[in-house]
């Protein structure tokens, strides 16, 4: 069996009055991320990292911010073609490890409902995607509440 790994980083601003969409749920909150498409971080680094184990360069090749048609689309559609890509190459996802770096709000009440909604997205089980949430003790733009970060490894595997 040949298995590969992925990783992926991504940062977006935050800004006053934007909607705030992390792994596919909104979230209430009074600033959201700034982006060409929806900006949900956590979903552009699991695309990046699945586009990289499979050596398939990175989600702005493929779904570039300069195209008009992906202005302010849904990532969870992204990670439906990604996950196309990946499973035609040959592969299926073993499991994601994801890392959200935000000051503020706290993500824990949230992250249940972002792992039933990737695991649908991508078809597989919850117990395949970790997500954990982590602030910045108040350090660097991440601290002064000016942008979110996040992280993710993924491992796929010849299917």
């Amino acid at each position: 069996m040949k298995i590969r790994v992925g990783f992926g980083y991504d940062v977006h601003q935050l800004a006053e009055g934007q909607d705030f969409w992390l792994g596919g749920i909104k979230i209430d909150h009074t600033h959201g991320a700034v982006g060409h498409s929806d900006a949900d971080v956590l979903i552009h680094v699991i695309c990046d990292a699945l586009l990289g184990a499979a050596n398939m360069r990175d989600i702005g090749f493929h779904f570039s911010d300069q195209d008009s048609k992906y202005k302010g689309i849904d990532s969870k559609l992204l990670l439906k073609e990604v996950m196309k890509m990946i499973r035609a190459a040959g592969y299926e996802l073993g499991n994601i490890d994801a890392t959200i770096a935000l000051q503020i709000p706290k993500l824990s009440p949230h992250i249940e409902a972002m792992k039933v909604c990737l695991a649908e997205v991508m078809k597989i089980s919850q117990e395949d995607i970790a997500i954990k949430a982590t602030t910045t003790e108040h350090l660097g733009f991440v601290g002064k509440k000016e942008g979110i970060a996040a992280y993710a490894t993924v491992l796929i595997q010849k299917a």
